[in-house]
């Protein structure tokens, strides 16, 4: 079937007809392989100290969250505080599961793996209303607020930085010849 077709066309498999080839051509740094996209980065020079703090602080909060969850579970099982053993079960492994995406993400910072910005901006996206909502309940949760949300924003300007961009492989692609 494939000489039947002249090299310019090719069958269009749903409609029954032919359709152009295109040249598949990807951007320079492109691979096919998908296990390059995991591969982590072999940067010229050391991993940019904003890109480690950042990846230490959303470790951080990744212990903490785990650590809430942790507790509820040993709340749990201990007894104290249970009204509803379900609804106890559930918030406990819900914040379990939070925990995971900071933790991921960390590791991904850490390893210079260009996926893992975006989760970690989602997480201080998240984090800068809980903070915010927390300061204003004043006396301790003022505290815990505005370290939450002071977190947050320093991983931002970490993350966002220029020279994290850079390490990371994000940013403004050079244009495609046309």
């Amino acid at each position: 079937m494939q000489g039947t077709h002249p090299p310019s066309r090719r069958p269009n498999p749903g409609v029954g007809g032919d359709r152009p080839a295109r040249a598949h051509r990807y951007p320079d740094g492109v691979s096919t392989d998908a296990s390059s996209a995991d591969a982590p980065r072999t940067p010229s020079s050391p991993r940019p100290a904003r890109l480690t703090a950042a990846a230490v602080l959303v470790a951080v909060q990744g212990v903490v969250v785990a650590g809430l969850g942790i507790g509820m579970l040993v709340m749990l099982l201990t007894g104290s505080h249970a009204d509803d053993t379900v609804q106890a079960l559930t918030g406990a492994v819900t914040v379990l599961a939070l925990a995971v995406l900071p933790l991921a993400a960390a590791r991904g910072l850490w390893l210079l793996r260009r996926w893992s910005r975006g989760p970690a901006v989602i997480v201080q996206l998240m984090a800068v209303p809980v903070g915010w909502q927390m300061a204003q309940n004043g006396g301790v949760w003022l505290a815990g607020g505005v370290t939450i949300a002071l977190t947050a924003l320093a991983v931002l300007v970490c993350v966002l930085s220029p020279a994290a961009t850079e390490a990371l492989g994000v940013g403004p692609r050079e244009p495609r010849d046309a």
